[in-house]
C-alpha cells in the first residue's frame, strides 16, 4: 500500500489497517509504527495511547456517517418514505465505500474505555434516533404499516452495520447496487405503503 499521508493521519491510517486485520487487542504500537513508517517513540508525539487512536477513528467514523445521513434526509423532502429511502441509501453507501472504518467502528466498541464508550454511545444514539424518528413518523402518518416501529428501526441500522463483514469492493455488486437493494429491503421492513425508489 502506498501512503501519501504523514504524521497524525499516517498513524490513524496504519492503526485502522491493523485494527481491521488484527483486531484492537491483537495490534501493537510497533505494528502501527511500522505501518505508518515511523518509530514507536515518534507515534507518542501524535497520540498518547492506542486507546486514543481507536477513539479518534470511531468518532470520525460515526461523525461522518451522521453528517452523510443527515444531509441525505434533508435533501429528500418532508415525506417519511422518501426520507427513509434516502437515509438507507446513504447508510449503505457509507458501509460499503468506507468498509474498513465501518467494520472497526462497529466491532471495537467493546475495546473502548469508559470515557470512549460514553462518547461513542452518544453518537450511536443520535444515529439511531434519526432512523427511529422517521419510522415512527411514517407509522403515525399511515405511510408505514409495521406494528413494531422501534424494532424495525433497529433492524434497519443492523442491516447496514452487518454489510462490512461480507462486502468486498471487488465482488459482484457495486456500492450503489447494494444501497439500492437495501432501500427495497428497508421498505419491506417498515411495510411501506409507498413505491420503492430502487
Amino acid at each position: 500500500m502506498v501512503r501519501t499521508t504523514t504524521g497524525r493521519d499516517a498513524v490513524l491510517d496504519a492503526a485502522l489497517d491493523r485494527f481491521e486485520r488484527l483486531g484492537y487487542h491483537g495490534t501493537t504500537m510497533r505494528d502501527i509504527a511500522h505501518g505508518a513508517g515511523l518509530t514507536v517513540a515518534s507515534i507518542y508525539s501524535h497520540f498518547p495511547s492506542k486507546q486514543q487512536m481507536l477513539q479518534d477513528i470511531m468518532v470520525r467514523v460515526l461523525s461522518d456517517a451522521l453528517a452523510l445521513t443527515r444531509s441525505a434526509v434533508l435533501r429528500a423532502g418532508p415525506g417519511p418514505h422518501d426520507q427513509l429511502s434516502a437515509l438507507m441509501h446513504a447508510w449503505l453507501l457509507f458501509h460499503t465505500e468506507r468498509r474498513a472504518e465501518a467494520l472497526v467502528g462497529g466491532s471495537e466498541i467493546r475495546s473502548l474505555d469508559e470515557h470512549g464508550r460514553r462518547l461513542i454511545v452518544a453518537l450511536r444514539d443520535e444515529q439511531e434516533a434519526m432512523f427511529r424518528d422517521i419510522v415512527l413518523r411514517g407509522v403515525e402518518d399511515g405511510v408505514f404499516a409495521t406494528p413494531y416501529p422501534e424494532d424495525a428501526a433497529r433492524a434497519l441500522i443492523a442491516m447496514g452495520t452487518a454489510v462490512p463483514s461480507w462486502y468486498r469492493p471487488d465482488g459482484a455488486l457495486s456500492p450503489e447496487q447494494v444501497a439500492l437493494r437495501y432501500v427495497r429491503l428497508a421498505a419491506g421492513t417498515v411495510e411501506s405503503q409507498g413505491s420503492s425508489r430502487a
